[in-house]
C-alpha cells in the first residue's frame, strides 16, 4: 500500500516521548501527545477550586511534560513555534483519537505489563494499517505483541531512539518475526529521509545493537581502569576527539547519560544475554556499585565521575572523583607521548595506527579496550545481526564514535591484528584472543578489509557470498572521501574541485575549521571559472565536521598588526567579489551547509543562487565578537534585504532594527529553520535536508534543476533603498543609550555606529537608492576602520590565544 505520515500519536509524554514528538513536529507531521491523567490534586489546584474532573488538571501531566521539554537546552524543536504542531491529552479522554493518525509510538515506561495494557486499549481504536510501534530499549519484541490482532502484528516492530531523538542520528527499527516487509522498509526509508536518522534494521536481541556494544565499550573500560593504573581525567582524555570519540569520552558521557541508566542497561544484559561469552563485563565493579548507592549518578544529582564546586574566590571548578578512595581532587593534567604524537595526524584512520603503537598508558589502553572489542563484535555476527556493518553504523550514530568498530580494525590491518590479540592480556572476562570464524574466512577469501571503495561507492564484506556488496541505500549518495582520488580535477593549499558527475562541480574546503583565507577565495573562483566555461553548475560544500568557521582571523590580525592596510583592503575586496561572483556568475552556484556556518561561511551561502542546508546548521554573522562588522557582504546584504521589506515608515524603522541587531548581537541560529527566521536565509531560496549524508545529493540536484530550467545570470542591483540620516539617527540615539545604561563598551558602541552607517548608506540627508558597489565600499571602509582599532586587535588577539573559532 501506498503509505504517508501526516498524524503521529505518541503515548507518553517522559523525556523520550515528549522530545520525539517535538521531532515529529519539527518534520511538519501533527502530533497528538497523550499521557495519564493525575489522580491526585496538587496544592494549587486545590485553592483554585478544581477537580480532578477539570480539563486543566486531567491534561497536567502532559502539559507540563511538553513545556519543559519545549524550554530544555538543547531545543528539541527546530522553532518554539513547532509546539503548536503538538496536541496534548490523556490516556482516558483522548485515546479514541488515535483512529485518526497514520502511526502510533508507544514510549511508556519499560514495563512489559504496562506497555501490554496500553497496546490492549489501543487495539480497541486504532483502525487497521496504522503502523504501532515501541520505542522499548531492550523488551523483546514478540513478547509485547502477544495477545493481539493478526493486523497489530502485521503493522507492529520496535523503534528505538536515542536521546535526544533531535541530535543523537541513531533509530533502531526492530521487527518482529511477523512485520510485514513494507511496513519494516517504509519505517527504513521515512527514518532515513524524513527524520534525518541512521536507520538501523536490529534483530530481537538484549539491547539491540547499538546499547548492546557501546555500554559492552564502556564497562570494559570501567574494568580495565584499576588493572592499567587509570584516572578518570586519563581515561576521558585517552578516549575523547583525540580517538575519534565525543569531547565527553567515557566518564563525562556516563555523567550525561547518567549511571542509573547505564546501571539499568548493564543489568538487563546480565539478566537477558545468559549465554554471552563476555557476560561477566555486565556485572558491575565496585566502584560503580558504591557510586549508585551513594546516588552520585551523574549531572541528574549534581555529583558523578565529576563534581562542579564553587571555589573560596567564588570561581567553579570541575573535580574528578578518585576511583580508588572514591573522594574529588582537582583534576591532574594529563600528559600522553601517544596523544602528543596524534596530533600531527589529521587523518582518523591513521591515527589508529599511532594509538596502536603508543608504548604509554594511552596506547595500553587503546589495546587493552580494542582488542576485546573487535573479539567481542565478530562473535555477535550473526547473533545480533547478519551485516557487520550495522554495528558500525549503530555505534557512530548512537554513540558519537567517528568509526565503529570495525572501522577502527581496518584502520590497524585485520591480518596484521590477529596474533597481537592472541597475544594482548586477557584483562576482561571472555577475552580469549581468538576472533569469530568468518573473520578468518573472510582473509582465507584473500578479502583483507572489511570495508572497500569501488568507483565511488563504499563496499562491505558480505559474509554469506564472501564477495564485496554496496551498503543498502548508500549507492547514489555523494561522499567525497570516496571520490576525490579519481574526481579531483584541480586543488591547490586549501580547496579541491571535483566532478560530481551529471556536469555538476563541488568546492570543497579542507583548510582548519574550513576557515577562509587566499586560498580558498583562489578555489571559488577557479570553480566558478571552469564551471562557466565546461559545467552546468557548481555546488560549495564539504564533508569536514563544520562548513565554514568563517574567515582566517588569524591572517586579519598579521595584516592589522603590521598596518599593512593596502593589503588587507585588496585582501577585503576580493573576499567582497568572492561573494559577489557567487552571486552573479553565469552558472547556478548552490551552497549546502552544515554544523557551523559563521562569518564569511554565511556570506558565501547569502550570496548564493540556492541554499540547500542540513537541519542542524548553525549559522550567523559574529564579526562583532572580535570587534569589526561583516566585510565579506554580509553588511550590505543585510541592507538589500531591508530595503526589500520596507513598506511603511513604522515598518520601514522596525525591520532595520531587526537586522542590524541580529549583526549587532551576533545572533548564530540554533537550526535551519531559526536560520530563516533570523534572515540569513530567503523564502524560496533554501531547502532543508534532514539526513546529514544526503546534504551532497539533494545540492547536486538542485543546481542541476535550476541549469535544466533555463539559469538566468541576474543583474547587478542598483536599487537598493537606504535611509541615510533618518536611520542614523535611529542606530546613533540606541548605540548611545545602550552605553549610558553600562549594556555595552565604549568600543561596541563605535562598532555599533559604524554597522549603522553601512546599512543606512552613510551620511545622505534623505532616503536614497543605491548599488551594491556603494555598499560594499562602506563596509569595507567601515572594517578597515575597526582593524585599525587597538580593542579590535586585543579582542582578535585573545580570540586566537584562546583558540576558539570566530563566535562571540
Amino acid at each position: 500500500m501506498k503509505r504517508s505520515v501526516k498524524k503521529v500519536a505518541v503515548l507518553g509524554s517522559g523525556v523520550m516521548g515528549s522530545r520525539i514528538a517535538c521531532h515529529f513536529a519539527n518534520i511538519g507531521v501533527e502530533v497528538l501527545l497523550l499521557d495519564i491523567a493525575p489522580k491526585e490534586l496538587l496544592p494549587a489546584e486545590q485553592a483554585k477550586g478544581l477537580t480532578l474532573d477539570s480539563p486543566m488538571v486531567r491534561n497536567r501531566i502532559v502539559n507540563l511534560s511538553l513545556d519543559t521539554a519545549v524550554k530544555s537546552n538543547p531545543a528539541p524543536l527546530f522553532s518554539k513555534s513547532y509546539s503548536k504542531r503538538i496536541k496534548t491529552g490523556n490516556f482516558e479522554d483522548d485515546l479514541p483519537k488515535i483512529a485518526q493518525v497514520d502511526w502510533i509510538i508507544e514510549v511508556v515506561v519499560e514495563r512489559l505489563d504496562i506497555k501490554k495494557s496500553i497496546f490492549e486499549q489501543v487495539e480497541k481504536y486504532r483502525k487497521p494499517g496504522t503502523l504501532i510501534t515501541s520505542n522499548t530499549s531492550g523488551i523483546p519484541i514478540q513478547l509485547m505483541a502477544e495477545g493481539r490482532s493478526p493486523d497489530f502484528i502485521d503493522h507492529f516492530c520496535g523503534t528505538h531512539f536515542f536521546n535526544p531523538p533531535r541530535y543523537l542520528q541513531l533509530l533502531e527499527i526492530i521487527p518482529s518475526p511477523h512485520t510485514k516487509k513494507d511496513v519494516i522498509d517504509f519505517l527504513v526509508d521515512f527514518g532515513d529521509r524524513m527524520l534525518g536518522k541512521t536507520v538501523v534494521l536490529c534483530k530481537d536481541t538484549p539491547a539491540f545493537i547499538g546499547n548492546r556494544i557501546g555500554v559492552y565499550s564502556m564497562l570494559a573500560i570501567t574494568h580495565l581502569v584499576e588493572q592499567l593504573g587509570l584516572s578518570v581525567e586519563e581515561v576521558d582524555k585517552y578516549t575523547g576527539p583525540a580517538m575519534g570519540h565525543p569531547k565527553s569520552a567515557t566518564f563525562r558521557t556516563a555523567d550525561v547519560v547518567g549511571l542509573d541508566t547505564l546501571v539499568n542497561v548493564a543489568n538487563g544484559l546480565a539478566e537477558n544475554a545468559p549465554n554471552d561469552e563476555a557476560k561477566g563485563i555486565f556485572k558491575l565493579p565496585a566502584f560503580i556499585s558504591k557510586m549508585v548507592e551513594n546516588k552520585w549518578l551523574g549531572e541528574k544529582t549534581k555529583k558523578g565521575f565529576y563534581e562542579k564546586v564553587r571555589t573560596a574566590d567564588g570561581s567553579s571548578e570541575i573535580l574528578s572523583l578518585d576511583l580508588q578512595t572514591l573522594t574529588y581532587a582537582t583534576q591532574k593534567k594529563v600528559k600522553s607521548a601517544t596523544l602528543e604524537a596524534t596530533k600531527l595526524v589529521d587523518d582518523l584512520a591513521k591515527r589508529m595506527q599511532v594509538y596502536e603503537q603508543g608504548t604509554d598508558k594511552a596506547g595500553e589502553l587503546f589495546r587493552a579496550m580494542h582488542y576485546p572489542l573487535f573479539e567481542y563484535v565478530s562473535n555477535r555476527v550473526p547473533e545480533i545481526t547478519d551485516d557487520f556493518f550495522r554495528i558500525d553504523d549503530a555505534i557512530r550514530a548512537g554513540f558519537g564514535w567517528e568509526l565503529g568498530p570495525f572501522e577502527v580494525w581496518d584502520a590497524i590491518g585485520v591480518r596484521a591484528s590477529l596474533e597481537k590479540i592472541k597475544a594482548e592480556p586477557k584483562r576482561l572476562p571472555g577475552q580469549s584472543g581468538v576472533v569469530a570464524s568468518w573473520v578468518l574466512e573472510m582473509l582465507e577469501s584473500g578479502a583483507e578489509s572489511f570495508y572497500k571503495i569501488e568507483n565511488g561507492v563504499r563496499h562491505f564484506y558480505d559474509i554469506a557470498s564472501k564477495s564485496y556488496k554496496p551498503i543498502p541505500g548508500t549507492e547514489d549518495l555523494i561522499v567525497l572521501d570516496h571520490i576525490r582520488d579519481t574526481k579531483t580535477i584541480w586543488k591547490n593549499s586549501g580547496v579541491s574541485i571535483l566532478d560530481l558527475g551529471d556536469g555538476i562541480l563541488n568546492c570543497e574546503f579542507h583548510t582548519k575549521m574550513n576557515t577562509i583565507g587566499g586560498d580558498v577565495i583562489q578555489g571559488v573562483n577557479k570553480a566558478i571559472d571552469l564551471a562557466e566555461k565546461e559545467y552546468k553548475g557548481l555546488v560549495i560544500s564539504n564533508d569536514g565536521k563544520n562548513f565554514s568557521a568563517g574567515a582566517n582571523i588569524g591572517m586579519i590580525f598579521m595584516m592589522a598588526v603590521e598596518q599593512d592596510y593596502d593589503e588587507l583592503n585588496m585582501a577585503v575586496r576580493m573576499f567582497q567579489n568572492t561573494s559577489m561572483r557567487i552571486r552573479y556568475s553565469s552558472i547556478p552556484v548552490v551552497v549546502a551547509p552544515f554544523q557551523l556556518t559563521l562569518g564569511g561561511g554565511c556570506e558565501f551561502a547569502m550570496h548564493a543562487d540556492f541554499v540547500q542546508l542540513h537541519a542542524e546548521t548553525y549559522m550567523g554573522l559574529v564579526e562583532f565578537g572580535v570587534g569589526v562588522i561583516p566585510g565579506g557582504g554580509g553588511s550590505k546584504e543585510f541592507a538589500l534585504r531591508a530595503s526589500d521589506e520596507y513598506k511603511d515608515d513604522q515598518i520601514v524603522q522596525n525591520t532595520l532594527k531587526d537586522k542590524f541587531l541580529t549583526i549587532g548581537q551576533a545572533k548564530v541560529s540554533t537550526s535551519a529553520v531559526e536560520a530563516y527566521e533570523l534572515g540569513y536565509l530567503q523564502k524560496g531560496k533554501y531547502a532543508i535536508t534532514m539526513n546529514r549524508s544526503r546534504l551532497l545529493l539533494d545540492a547536486k540536484h538542485k543546481a542541476l534543476e535550476l541549469a535544466n530550467a533555463g539559469y538566468i545570470q541576474p543583474a547587478h542591483r542598483q536599487d537598493i533603498k537606504v535611509l541615510g540620516n533618518q536611520g542614523l539617527g535611529i542606530v546613533y540615539v540606541g548605540a548611545s543609550s545602550m552605553r549610558a545604561g553600562n549594556y555595552i563598551s565604549d568600543h561596541d558602541q563605535k562598532i555599533s555606529e559604524k554597522l549603522g552607517w553601512v546599512m543606512c548608506g552613510g551620511d545622505l540627508s534623505a532616503p536614497t537608492e543605491v548599488s551594491e558597489q556603494y555598499l560594499l565600499d562602506l563596509e569595507r571602509k567601515a572594517f578597515l576602520e575597526l582593524c585599525a582599532e587597538r580593542k579590535t586587535l586585543e579582542r582578535i588577539q585573545h580570540m586566537l590565544t584562546k583558540g576558539k573559532p570566530l563566535r562571540n
